[in-house]
């Protein structure tokens, strides 16, 4: 009877050391405004009041605070996701695990295809085409591209029809790249296993279909210098699943040594002669190396350009591995990301009468829900 009396008080007091333990590390452990490998800012402490304790705000945002701060965080949620997967669950955070250590984003039709299509048609009617060649490229992410890696039952996508539908409903000239894609996907890794965006060998090939639609000459990738920039790329896929001890990614860039590039970011002024900024490599936003992350106007003035041609490009983030690619094609490259130019590319193009061509830029997977369309008009 004694010893169990023993054995049960030993159990309690070991419990109330741990949680002691664990209170005295919580509260002694420095705090993390950020969370680089879930790519999100964590809960801050609440604020106390006797209205939110009533409504009950301030314990659910005390329980948020405690599960983000929670010390050896990173260690046990990667744990939890890499116990998950090795039990056999193939989608975690709707991102399907898939094979050969690929994470890809399932697909969901857009709900609002009638507001994107007749945003474009606005836009469309406005320009003189007479003047400006626009034409439209809707790009099929890996769910797509990559259907062959995906877990077993998962449900076939449906990106080709809608962007098919779109195309027609809008009557913009399609620069369709899924063929492409799916001819390249033999010769390299289009898309990143740990992000949604494709690779700059996948945005070569988007390339591809666009100097065939236009009657361009592309150059070849073998004349363009290759630079392997970091190997330890954990993309926006690899922060939903959590799962850390995935393999990273590798981050490649291309280099045309025939150009003369200058490079300028109109919100802040600065002026390079690369469109790549390699700060970004020792950071976790690896891909933001492209075009220096967000802005919303670049302007690139190419003085090699094998034309004296200008580019209108509206776009969205896919379209910035692809700009090293067009960039010797045209004297000038207007970039915009309508999410932040307030103008509206339509009066930039009023005054702006030496523009040539317009490409409008979106992948599939984010097209619903990316407010740039709605800003291209």
């Amino acid at each position: 009877m004694l010893t169990n009396i023993k054995i049960k008080r030993t159990v309690v007091c070991l419990l109330c050391i741990g949680i002691l333990s664990l209170s005295v590390c919580l509260l002694a452990s420095p705090k993390r405004e950020f969370s680089e490998n879930e790519n999100r800012y964590l809960a801050k402490f609440p604020a106390f009041s006797v209205r939110t304790l009533l409504d009950g705000t301030y314990t659910d945002s005390l329980n948020d605070w405690l599960a983000d701060h929670f010390p050896q965080r990173d260690f046990f949620v990667g744990l939890k996701s890499g116990a998950e997967i090795a039990c056999g669950r193939r989608e975690i955070n709707r991102v399907y695990v898939g094979k050969d250590d690929y994470f890809i984003e399932p697909y969901a039709a857009p709900e609002n295809t009638d507001r994107i299509t007749d945003t474009l048609v606005r836009f469309y009617d406005k320009i003189d085409r007479t003047k400006v060649d626009v034409r439209l490229m809707l790009v099929p992410t890996a769910v797509t591209i990559y259907s062959d890696k995906l877990p077993t039952h998962a449900p076939a996508s449906s990106q080709t029809e809608t962007a098919s539908a779109i195309y027609d409903a809008t009557g913009i000239p399609a620069i369709d790249c899924t063929d492409w894609l799916f001819d390249g996907a033999s010769q390299g890794q289009l898309y990143y296993r740990t992000d949604h965006h494709w690779t700059t060998l996948g945005a070569y090939y988007g390339y591809l279909a666009y100097c065939d639609a236009k009657g361009l000459t592309p150059t070849a990738l073998e004349s363009l210098t290759a630079q392997t920039v970091t190997e330890e790329f954990a993309g926006t896929l690899y922060s939903k699943v959590n799962d850390y001890s995935h393999k990273k990614d590798t981050i490649t860039i291309y280099t045309n040594p025939g150009d003369d590039l200058t490079v300028t970011y109109v919100d802040t002024g600065e002026v390079t002669d690369s469109l790549y900024n390699l700060d970004y490599v020792t950071e976790k936003d690896k891909y933001s190396l492209f075009l220096n992350n967000i802005h919303p106007l670049i302007e690139i003035e190419n003085k090699a350009a094998d034309s004296q041609e200008e580019l209108m490009l509206i776009k969205d983030s896919y379209a910035n591995s692809m700009v090293p690619f067009l960039a010797h094609h045209y004297r000038k490259i207007y970039v915009f990301d309508t999410r932040y130019y307030r103008d509206g590319p339509s009066s930039f193009l009023s005054d702006h009468t030496s523009i040539t061509d317009i490409l409008l830029l979106y992948n599939m997977n984010t097209l619903d829900g990316d407010t740039g369309i709605r800003g291209i008009y």
